[in-house]
């Protein structure tokens, strides 16, 4: 009877995974991609509207209130993405309109804002990583906080002096 080399045995080190779960051999993941085209952004906005239109709490401002038809809707938001994150001057319209038009129907509340932000943060991290991604998520932050400033009067600060539901972006571990 020969007797068993380590890497024969059940539970040797070739059966263990390696580093970060891998198997002994096993290519590393690839590094995510940043944000570098509009293309990027088509995707990276289709994944996050696909994820906000299901989502319980602000779905139906998109679904119900607002009937968004993203086809049509989609240019003019990559318009403005491609302008704030890519630096070009492709969006010419006024982003507060649409959103205090909504607000007016169906009040957003910094809960709404606080899940957008969730959804926006787990979109771009789930597939890109880089200087313009970590831009896209704190702009989308700023965003938020700009509109819920605007739409509220002023303040973020729910009626009784709490954050109102708002979460902030530390807290989120949200990926897809």
């Amino acid at each position: 009877m020969t007797p068993q080399r380590p890497a024969d045995r059940p539970g040797a080190p070739a059966d263990r995974p390696g580093a970060a779960g891998r198997a002994l051999g096993e290519r590393p993941p690839r590094p995510l991609p940043d944000i570098a085209t509009r293309a990027d952004l088509e995707t990276l906005l289709r994944r996050f509207y696909r994820a906000a239109f299901a989502d319980p709490l602000i779905g139906p401002h998109f679904t119900e209130v607002a009937r968004l038809d993203l086809e049509e809707h989609l240019p003019h938001i990559a318009d403005f993405w491609e302008s704030a994150l890519l630096r070009t001057a492709s969006y010419r319209r006024n982003a507060f309109a649409p959103h205090a038009a909504l607000h007016e129907r169906r009040p957003m509340t910094a809960e709404h804002f606080g899940r957008w932000v969730q959804l926006w943060t787990a979109a771009v991290d789930g597939l890109h990583a880089g200087p313009v991604a970590e831009r896209a998520k704190a702009q989308g932050e700023r965003i938020a906080v700009n509109l819920l400033r605007r739409t509220s009067g002023g303040g973020t600060d729910a009626p009784d002096g709490g954050a109102g539901g708002f979460v902030p972006l530390s807290a989120v571990l949200l990926r897809s």
